[in-house]
């Protein structure tokens, strides 16, 4: 920082150069220049953004120009697996007339955006138009020509090898997907006719422009940098949750933005040199101040000081630097006391390489490493005070910054939020983006199409990690790839020594599938070391049908892990939890393949993977975002699923179905026997005792080894010994059944979030559905989108429903009426002496592929069937404990569940394994 008593802070804020990025690698060819790119100069005179066609979108149309196609962000959102520091976003309405990449080419680094379709185009089955027509849902079709979702990847090269960016763009034929008849320059001429057209911004478009055409046939589209800038910021900072965070003092906190207060805010894009943008709304901004004093001149002198050959080179020697050696603190001048009346601490930096002044040292006397923090200090200090002169002057309260020289480095972000915080007084803080280098090459994307962010939420995302590319030194280099054959022979050769980490690996034990034990980091920072400073980006999936649950009291507070992962006893322990039960899921994974020489192999894949990611976030938690148990159990699935293991426990699911429904007329039985009274009792200890059959829980397997699964279920209820550990009982059967004799009016609609299969489903939560419809209330069975462990899908439900309805007449009334059995049973059942149901049963799936639920991301089927629901029923452990044990609703709701996991219940309830929960809470 500038000496305790100098006056000139604000001296460089006309100066600089703004855009531009750093480079990691010294080669020559690629030295930083401090030249202006794509016409953002510096100085300190504003650029006024051009406003933006903004036109809405109205419904589910879309406007079409004459001269381009539009992007459809229409129901966004991020899916995938966890992978890279470079993300992908899933498009899920777009046709396949968009554009397949956009650039931005800078002095060193190209940035490449490209977009890559999702095939999985779902039909509707007949079911699925029954319940659309029942919720509402009938006219929204999406549009009228094919619809293909997609994903949003982001790569990088050097700009000196951009032959290598070329020759990935030809490899993987990214241009050829443009409709070059559709697609033109915006113009109507003849000469324009028929080109192949691709977005590029950055100094290098102009640049380059020849040798695209040379080499891919295409024309560059040039467009204007700032605007690309500030259109990749409000989009990212719109549309993912946990795009922005602050960094202070070694601590990482993600922000979650209110998109309606958004604006105005201050964005620094650090470079070669620095810009500094006021943005006040979409395409409304200008550029405020810039300075040359950026990544270029950290770089550049540090490469003369240090002698490194690469920018990240000299960033992790900083990371083992002392700058006390070489700067004046505040402390030097004042005989090591602080300067407490302005408020300097005695380790303020007072003078940048001020020491040196007065020690009789050459330069290879100092340490490279303490040479590299001092400069790196001295920079960021720099940027971050000029930052906060710069929104004190317009009165702006926030400040993004972004940029590749940030490289999610702790000792960059760290000065940077320093310099704002000691300036504000704690007024202001800076915040960083996760996705900070690619601001302008996805802005040039969003410029296939000038309107529609508005319409983005933040709840339409969701973000993965695939492991597709080479994991050295904490970085994962290159796109994910595409091929499985491809992705798993890397994955067999994954451990690597040549850049300081060593990951994970299986390790062959006696009668497995040669994955019976993985060496994990016995410490932080011991085996695996990973770069501190690269942030992991993933993959930004564009999801057509994710919304928020509209029965949430408040979505905006709503948070839905009940254990906080930041305690690092707890991250601990589960990670340990899941390394353990990860030998039993491949055995489980390769048998669900028939066992095979190819589904060994990818189990070996999954395994290598999901271990490193684990060890990758026993390192940095918060590398892949805020991580909550939800997501730890998610990104196991998602592994799955990217080697192609659809659904593990396929086998087992079906033999406990079959079990179950062989039970279940007599039990049906059973129950009608009793009286009102007794009745509900025994629903509520069926659905929990029934819900012990969970192949997520160690202690639950176990088990599954001593006995039948009617054994354990009879077990099970034997032990239904009230008080229950949570027993809301008593106040759920008033509103149930009245009191005073005075019965109350049935709820309108019940909503039925199910757990496993077999048991669970059929024995627990059907009978007790079909209690609600025998009262008149529509009950929507709530299953997954996607196999989680032995969770039941909602694909999965009709058919199980149809098998019961065989032995029961309100099932099978209630299964016509919403459309699970196309075709009417011919069958004389026995008729039930009370008067049959007509209210509809139907299904939809929650929108998820998880054990665990987020209700800030559930299917748009699910969205609508919550809108006359009036009782929400949450059963199982991952639904009603590990998430949303705390969360209120706009309804009544009920949650059910057997804690089959001993910390869990020590740490929520002081309780004991297969203590019970029966939690109701009446309409917030």
């Amino acid at each position: 920082m500038a000496g305790a008593g100098d006056k000139e802070e604000g001296e460089c804020l006309n100066s600089g150069v703004g855009g531009g990025d750093i480079n990691d690698d010294g080669e020559e060819g690629s030295r930083v220049d401090a030249l202006r790119e794509g016409g953002c100069g510096g100085g300190f005179q504003g650029v006024t953004g051009r406003d933006r066609d903004m036109a809405p979108i109205t419904g589910n149309s879309i406007h079409r120009s004459s001269s381009r196609p539009q992007l459809d962000l229409s129901k966004a959102a991020i899916q995938g697996n966890f992978e890279e520091k470079n993300p992908t976003i899933l498009l899920p309405n777009q046709s396949d007339d968009i554009s397949h990449l956009a650039l931005d080419i800078g002095g060193s680094l190209i940035k490449l955006v490209f977009f890559s379709r999702h095939e999985d185009d779902p039909v509707d089955d007949t079911r699925k138009k029954t319940v659309k027509q029942r919720l509402g849902l009938s006219n929204i079709c999406r549009r009228s020509y094919p619809i293909l979702g997609g994903r949003l990847h982001f790569v990088k090269f050097e700009t000196h090898k951009i032959n290598e960016c070329l020759d990935f763009i030809d490899s993987k034929q990214l241009h050829r997907g443009i409709d070059s008849h559709r697609w033109g320059s915006g113009t109507s001429d003849s000469t324009s006719r028929g080109r192949v057209v691709i977005k590029a911004t950055g100094g290098g478009a102009y640049k380059f422009a020849d040798l695209f055409k040379e080499r891919l046939g295409v024309s560059i589209e040039k467009e204007d940098e700032m605007d690309c800038l500030v259109a990749g910021a409000n989009f990212l900072l719109k549309a993912i949750r946990h795009e922005a965070f602050t960094h202070f003092e070694g601590q990482k906190e993600f922000v979650q933005i209110d998109t309606n207060e958004l604006f105005p805010y201050l964005l620094v894009n650090i470079g070669s040199g620095v810009s500094m943008i006021k943005v006040d709304g979409e395409g409304k901004f200008q550029r405020v101040s810039g300075t040359n004093v950026g990544g270029g001149t950290y770089w550049g002198l540090g490469r003369l000081l240090t002698k490194c050959t690469s920018f990240d080179e000299l960033l992790e020697l900083s990371q083992r630097g002392d700058n006390r050696t070489i700067d004046m603190l505040v402390g030097d001048i004042y005989g090591g006391m602080d300067y407490s009346k302005i408020g300097l601490s005695a380790s303020t930096i007072a003078s940048s390489f001020g020491k040196a002044i007065s020690e009789n040292k050459e330069l290879e006397d100092y340490r490279p490493e303490d040479i590299s923090l001092s400069l790196l200090r001295m920079i960021s200090y720099n940027i971050g005070q000029i930052s906060y002169l710069n929104a004190l002057r317009f009165g702006l309260k926030r400040i993004f910054f972004g940029g590749f020289f940030i490289r999610g480095h702790a000792y960059t972000m760290d000065t940077i939020s320093f310099a704002v915080h000691f300036w504000s007084q704690g007024e202001m803080q800076a915040m960083f983006l996760r996705h900070e280098g690619f601001l302008g090459a996805l802005g040039a994307f969003m410029s296939y199409e000038k309107h529609g962010l508005d319409d983005l939420m933040v709840h339409q995302f969701v973000e993965r990690f695939p492991m597709g590319a080479p994991y050295t030194g904490g970085k994962i280099h290159g796109p994910p790839l595409a091929d499985l054959n491809e992705k798993i022979s890397w994955m067999e050769k994954f451990v690597q020594k040549g850049t300081e980490i060593t990951a994970p690996v299986p390790m062959a034990k006696p009668g497995t599938t040669g994955l019976g034990g993985f060496e994990v980091p016995s410490s932080k920072g011991g085996t695996l070391r990973s770069d501190a400073s690269a942030l992991n980006v993933g993959v930004l999936h564009l999801v057509p049908s994710l919304e928020v649950f509209p029965l949430l009291a408040d979505a905006k507070t709503y948070e839905p892990n009940t254990i906080d992962l930041s305690d690092q006893g707890e991250l601990d322990y589960w990670f340990t939890v899941l390394l353990e039960h990860l030998p039993d899921l491949v055995d489980k994974a390769v048998a669900s393949e028939g066992g095979t020489d190819d589904a060994k192999r990818r189990g070996d894949a999954f395994a290598r993977a999901f271990s490193a990611h684990l060890a990758r976030l026993m390192e940095e938690p918060t590398a892949y975002g805020k991580l909550g148990l939800a997501n730890l159990l998610e990104l196991r699935e998602e592994c799955l699923r990217e080697f192609q293991f659809v659904d593990a426990y396929r086998g087992i699911k079906q033999r406990e179905n079959e079990a179950s429904l062989a039970v279940l007329p007599d039990l049906l039985s059973e129950i009608d026997s009793m009286s009102e009274e007794a009745r509900l009792l025994t629903l509520i200890e069926g659905v929990l005792a029934a819900n012990i059959f969970d192949w997520g829980s160690r202690a639950c397997v176990d088990l599954y080894h001593k006995g039948t699964i009617i054994e354990i279920y009879r077990m099970s209820r034997n032990k239904m010994q009230r008080p229950w550990r949570v027993d809301d009982f008593d106040i759920f059967k008033q509103r149930m059944l009245g009191t005073g004799g005075e019965k109350p009016r049935p709820h309108k609609r019940a909503l039925l979030f199910v757990d496993n299969s077999g048991a669970d489903v059929i024995l627990g939560m059907l009978p007790l559905a079909r209690e609600l419809l025998r009262r008149g209330t529509e009950v929507v069975l709530v299953g997954n989108s996607l196999p989680a462990l032995n969770d039941v899908t909602a694909m999965e439900l009709p058919d199980i429903v149809a098998e019961a309805a065989k032995h029961c007449n309100i099932l099978r009334r209630a299964a016509e009426a919403g459309g699970l059995l196309v075709d009417a049973m011919n069958n004389t059942l026995d008729a039930s002496k009370e008067e049959l149901s007509f209210v509809p049963l139907m299904v939809v799936e929650n929108g998820c592929g998880s054990p665990c639920i987020d209700l800030r991301q559930v299917s748009s089927e699910l969205a609508a069937a919550a809108k006359d629901a009036d009782l929400i029923v949450l059963e199982g452990m991952g639904r009603a404990l590990h998430t949303n044990l705390n969360t209120r609703f706009k309804c009544d709701a009920l949650k059910l569940a057997m804690v089959k996991n001993q910390r869990l219940a020590e740490k929520l309830f002081k309780g004991k394994i297969y203590d019970c929960v029966c939690k109701y809470e009446p309409a917030a």
